[in-house]
Parts: structure tokens; sequence; C-alpha cells
């Protein structure tokens, strides 16, 4: 059916085209969106407008349409009389999803509806494939992913969540500009994948004969930053951890990273919350609605990690590492194990998992106290060195951020990349890093935040593919490709 539909307008193009028609134009002089022409309605007014047919009712010698922009819809309004008889004759091979210009003035129908009485209609896009039809009917969700560029065009709710992630972007950049912050860029291509646990993606630079990794974050960079003497610095960053694909996790995801001097651990708690209630005041938010949960923004709790670790599994910060898997076997917990060692990636979910199962909270939870070995870029608490200086956010579940008061001491941290030396995941020390704090790095505190999990929290997505315009995903099998375009429906207009 697709084919066919196809054809027509295949056969339509050729038409237009030996008409000397203009099948693809150029710049066209739009003055006035869809929503600018409800806003701002007079009889009579002359606008310039364009977008996309979306709708298309030819009567006799009138056709009825509809137009979307970025902006939402307009009707419009073309009579033979006013075109003239042979524009109403190429007017009438237009079909839906064509992108046209329109120039005339405005009236309100009986009905009360804006609408542009056209006098003049350029062809700006000739579309070849119909739009889908009934976008929500889809069965085939991955479908929405691959083609996201017509999941935006049939479903306005999808193009909302992407219009509020770039604006919580801006507000984030909004928030920490005012307060003197400076935004900075730095490689995406490291010689040494370190600042975080995770396995990297591995390439190849030809020019210099030698391997890079991609970046599993900016961490190290920023904080040589903070050495030379820039004292409050920050990146949105897009960072690569080559691991599984799930709701919460997508290969290739962004993240915010602020540092900042002469700070620690608390204060970040108190910029994070700055900057997620600086959001949720200009969303209108005072609580969040997340999946079965009402978040209550009116709420922050501080939680210790090391007394759910007791209290879940009896595990103390000073018990050797065969203590703890014999406690976790006693329980029930399937313990993964990296070099015969429990990784650090594993504590980490473990943690996720505490606080979702455990806590079930229905409010953010910064948890604290996490034991120090896991901890190798973080401070050691002056009371209690077993444990860190560090904090993770949990909000709806998930983690959402994660805080050290930075290690500063060059000696210290080299003995920290060195016990971590047998971890597959930290089997490289930086040493250029730790050459950088040699120089003098000051005390500080820095914050990460993951904006994709951020901004499903703001848009109630469940999914981490629905707040990413083109998430990862496996291959499409080649004997589906056809499939799915037959699952591509016809529009209304076409059906009639």
């Amino acid at each position: 059916m697709i084919d066919e539909l196809m054809q027509q307008r295949i056969k339509k193009l050729e038409d237009l085209k030996n008409e000397g028609i203009c099948l693809y134009g150029g710049r066209f002089p739009k003055k006035h969106t869809a929503l600018w022409i409800k806003e701002n309605f007079r009889e009579n007014m002359e606008v310039s407008s364009a977008g996309r047919i979306v709708a298309l009712r030819a009567h006799g010698k009138s056709i009825f349409g509809d137009i979307k922009d970025s902006s939402g819809k307009v009707q419009f309004y073309i009579k033979k009389d006013t075109v003239g008889e042979d524009n109403f004759t190429f007017l009438k091979k237009l079909d839906v999803g064509d992108i046209i210009g329109l120039s005339g003035e405005l009236f309100m129908t009986h009905t009360n509806e804006a609408t542009i009485l056209a006098k003049g209609v350029e062809l700006l896009s000739k579309g070849i494939r119909p739009l889908p039809e009934k976008w929500h009917g889809l069965k085939d969700v991955e479908l929405r992913y691959r083609k996201r560029y017509l999941d935006l065009i049939a479903n306005e709710k999808v193009k909302e969540v992407f219009v509020t992630r770039s604006r919580i972007i801006k507000e984030i950049r909004n928030f920490l500009d005012d307060r003197d912050y400076l935004e900075v860029e730095t490689p995406m291509m490291h010689s040494i994948a370190g600042g975080a646990a995770g396995k990297p993606f591995k390439t190849h630079l030809e020019a210099l004969n030698m391997d890079l990794f991609l970046r599993i974050a900016p961490e190290l960079y920023l904080k040589k930053l903070l050495v030379g003497d820039l004292e409050k610095v920050y990146e949105i960053n897009r960072s690569f951890r080559n691991e599984g694909l799930s709701k919460k996790h997508n290969p290739e995801f962004t993240m915010l990273e602020v540092y900042t001097a002469y700070a620690d651990y608390k204060d970040m708690m108190e910029l994070v919350k700055g900057i997620i209630m600086h959001i949720a005041n200009v969303l209108g938010k005072k609580e969040l609605a997340f999946q079965s949960q009402i978040i209550d923004l009116s709420n922050w709790e501080e939680v210790s990690f090391a007394e759910l670790m007791r209290d879940n599994f009896d595990i103390n910060p000073n018990d050797a590492e065969t203590v703890w898997l014999e406690k976790l076997k006693k329980k029930g917990v399937k313990v993964e194990l990296k070099g015969g060692r429990i990784s650090r990636t594993f504590i980490l979910n473990l943690i996720s998992d505490l606080i979702e199962e455990k806590l079930q909270t229905n409010h953010p939870v910064f948890i604290t106290d996490i034991y120090t070995e896991l901890c190798p870029l973080a401070k050691k608490k002056k009371d209690d060195p077993l444990l860190s200086e560090r904090f993770e956010l949990f909000m709806g579940g998930m983690e959402i951020a994660n805080a050290y008061s930075e290690l500063n001491d060059p000696m210290e941290q080299r003995e920290r990349f060195l016990s971590q030396a047998s971890d597959e995941e930290c089997s490289n020390i930086d040493e250029d890093f730790v050459e950088a704090l040699e120089y003098g790095m000051p005390p500080a505190g820095g914050l990460g935040i993951g904006i994709d999990r951020l901004v499903m929290l703001f848009t109630n997505q469940s999914s981490i593919k629905d707040v990413i315009l083109f998430p990862q995903l496996k291959p499409e099998p080649q004997d589906s490709v056809g499939d799915s375009k037959q699952n591509l429906a016809k529009s209304d207009s076409e059906k009639s």
C-alpha cells in the first residue's frame, strides 16, 4: 500500500516538474508563526507564514487545510477565484506532508477559527512518503526511536519533552552563569580512561598512531583547570561508557560537571539542590509526578550508606572483601566479580538497589558516608577515614547526582590509584593528573548531574530513550525494514 501511495506522489511530482514548478524551493520570507497568528489575530491583517501541510480538504473551487510549524497549527483557505485557475490546478496536486509558504490575509470562520485566506502559495518541499496516520497506535515502540523525525511531526507530547529538555539545560546555564561559573570545554578523546568507573570505547588516532578512549567523564581535565586558577568551572558534556542498554542507561549520555574551589561536598549539596529547585520554579513545579510517585521537593533527606550496609547486610567499612562476599551471598545477593574482586560498578549499583527497594522514597535523598575504598577521587572524612566526603543524590529510585570533596593531596591520590590498579576498570594511572596536583590544587567540591535522568524526572518519562532524540538501538534486521515501512499508515486525507 505504501509503495502505491508513493508512486501516486511521484506521478504528481513529475507532472509538476514538467509544468515548470520548482519542487524544492529556497528562502521564503516567513514573518508569522502559527502561534503568533492566533495570539495577534486581526481581521484582514496581512501575514506571511510557512509550514508542513498536516490536513487537506478540497471542496470544488476551494481548498481548506492546516499547516504546522514549530509553534503549532493554523488553518488556511484557498479560493479558485482568488489565486486563478492555473494556480488552483497546481495547488490541487499538493499532498499532506508537503511544506509550503503562504501569504494572504486573516479572517475568522463561522466556527471562530483564525484562518489565512491565501493569495500566494509557494511549494517549498514536495513530500514523497506519506506521513503516519495514528502514531500512538504503532505497536513497534522502537520505530518511534528509529524515525524520531516522524515521532516529532505526529506527536505533540514528544516535541514538548525535547523543548523542556532544552529549557532545562538553558536554565542550568543561567543558574551557574549568574553565580560567576565559567563554562568550558575539555577533550572527548583521552589517552587514559579515567575520572569515573566504567568501560570505555576504544578508538585510534591515525595521525599520531596512538590508541585513545572516548571519555567516560571529564573530571580530571576539569580539576586541572582548578590547578590553573580557574576557581569555578562547569561543562555540559557528552560522555561514553561501553556498557549495557536499559531504561536508565544509554552508552552516550549527557552530564553536567561543576567544580568550585575552596568548597566541599556540603557546598555541592546546596548547589545541586539550588539547581533542581531553580528548574522546578521556572517550570512551575512544586512537586514532580514521576511514574507512580509524587516527589516532594520540599523534603530533602540524608541517609548513611554505611548504616544501610550495616543494617541490611551486616557489612562494616573495615570488613575485608572476603567478608563482603560471604555476607552478601548469605543475604542472597548475586555478586559480580572482575578479576576475582568486587567491582566498584557493582557496589554503586548496589547502592541504587538499596535506595529503590529498601527506602521507596517519595522525596530527594542524599546518600552519604560512602566507603573511602569506593571513592578513589574523594577526600576521607577527618573523623572517620574509612568513610568519604561524598554523596549521591537519588530521586525516583534513580541516581541523579554525585559529588565529592575533591582529593587534592598528590601523594595520597597516587596511592589511591595504585590500590585500584588491579581493578580492570582502573588499570591505568593518570600520571599527568597526579603531576598537576603536585603544583597545588585548591580544596574544592565537585558535582556531576545526569542530564538525561534529570529530564526523565521533570517530564515523567520512564525510559531514557524517551528523552534522547536519537538513542542507541540494536541494528534493525534487514528483512524487517520493509515491514517497518508498512507500519507507517497513510494519512486521513489520503484514506478519504
